[in-house]
């Protein structure tokens, strides 16, 4: 288990499902045995405005927010928000740009904010079982099955994008 804090930024629009995608990765991380915090920034949210959210997860965890400069992944939903958000990635960060899933793999284009999910998986030491079961826990059990499915779809991705 890594001994500092990681920080994630995800980036969208409203309708996105960044929300959503930010609380299975607090809830996957919580059931890892991390300290979590979450914050979320809406803009005009319900009509397709900018949404932003942290989530920073470690041994201890003192604040929500990712200072500027810090984020170790930016998760972008939608790439129009890519550059808004780039301030916040450290140096040595990492992008995860939605135009990289494949959207033929998705069971349904609602399911990306999962999909990305995936993606950022492949990357961090929280367990797929987590994963698997934060997943569950934040969607209605009619949606579990095209999820997981969009979670591994993602999760290729960012399989195939790291020995790249």
């Amino acid at each position: 288990m890594r001994d500092s804090v990681t920080n994630v930024v995800i980036a969208g629009l409203g309708g996105q499902g960044v929300v959503t995608a930010s609380d299975i990765l607090a809830e996957a991380a919580f059931r890892a045995g991390h300290d979590v915090k979450k914050a979320e920034v809406h803009g005009m949210s319900q009509r397709g405005g900018s949404v932003t959210t942290d989530v920073r997860f470690g041994p201890k965890v003192y604040s929500p927010m990712v200072p500027a400069g810090e984020a170790d992944y930016l998760v972008v939903m939608e790439e129009t928000q890519a550059d808004a958000a780039r301030d916040r990635l450290r140096p040595d960060g990492a992008v995860l740009l939605c135009g990289a899933i494949d959207p033929a793999a998705l069971p349904t284009a609602k399911a990306l904010n999962v999909a990305m999910m995936g993606w950022l998986s492949a990357r961090l030491e929280i367990p797929e079982s987590a994963w698997m079961d934060a997943l569950k826990a934040a969607l209605p059990e009619r949606l579990h099955e095209a999820n997981v499915r969009a979670f591994h779809a993602g999760r290729n991705t960012g399989k195939e994008k790291r020995h790249a």
